[in-house]
């Protein structure tokens, strides 16, 4: 292991991973070192990762880098590809920022207004970029309660990357995200042939299988809910009311 990462709520380690002369940088999460939640049971986060995984790779989303269940130094937990991100791109990988109304830029989308540490006026935006869409999706198809803006990453390639899906697949709705901008409209037609997919290879039973041994039947189930819904509805889900919507703190 190479350090912590010191900002994650839960246990969360750079590590290396070898396969004879091959290695590759990546992130360890022990179920160790998991925190207790109220709404979601102990000792999961690692596997909803994983799951999040599956459903992206399956579905053809390409949102999370490849993760798997592994033994480690601290006990099993999850490993995930490390994904390269410059440190001079702000949280939000440019993506997602807070600026002042006045500030809001064409090709942007407002979320929601509040008042800064100042009490000035600010304005939660994101871009309106078919690959952050995509995220957008995944996140509803998966009920991603925790998509904040830190966890948008963009890869070498330019891919548009999503991290930290350890607390995903709760029966209720749990959406929280900061990619609210398209709530209510159509869904891109790359997205509709992605559910499309996840519909498909859920049914075929291979990822049924997979899932099953990560996440609980009803949890699969609404899983495959959700799928349907959402192709049904032909639109992004609109925010509910009487829970939070937004993670907290958004960046």
């Amino acid at each position: 292991m190479a350090g912590r990462i010191v900002e994650a709520s839960n246990a969360t380690l750079l590590a290396t991973v070898r396969r004879g002369e091959r290695s590759a940088a990546c992130v360890y999460k022990p179920v160790a070192g998991e925190r207790p939640l109220w709404d979601f049971p102990d000792g999961t986060l690692a596997a909803r990762e994983v799951a999040a995984y599956e459903v992206s790779a399956a579905a053809g989303f390409d949102v999370v880098p490849p993760t798997v269940l592994r033994d480690g130094p601290l006990g099993p937990g999850s490993v995930q590809l490390w994904v390269d991100h410059p440190a001079d791109r702000a949280p939000g990988a440019g993506l997602v920022d807070v600026v002042a109304p006045a500030d809001v830029r064409a090709g942007w989308i407002p979320v929601l207004q509040a008042y800064d540490a100042d009490g000035d006026p600010v304005v939660l935006v994101h871009a309106d970029d078919p690959r952050l869409a995509v995220v957008a999706v995944f996140d509803a198809v998966v009920n991603n309660a925790d998509r904040k803006a830190g966890h948008v990453l963009v890869d070498d390639a330019g891919r548009v990357r999503g991290v930290d899906h350890g607390l995903t697949f709760h029966v209720e709705d749990k959406l929280r995200t900061v990619l609210w901008g398209w709530a209510g409209r159509p869904l891109p037609d790359d997205a509709r042939a992605r559910l499309e997919r996840l519909r498909t290879a859920l049914a075929d039973g291979a990822l049924a299988g997979r899932l099953a041994a990560l996440l609980d039947r009803d949890e699969l189930v609404a899983l495959t809910r959700r799928t349907a819904d959402l192709l049904h509805a032909g639109t992004l889900p609109r925010p509910g009311a009487g829970r939070p919507l937004i993670p907290w703190p958004p960046f």
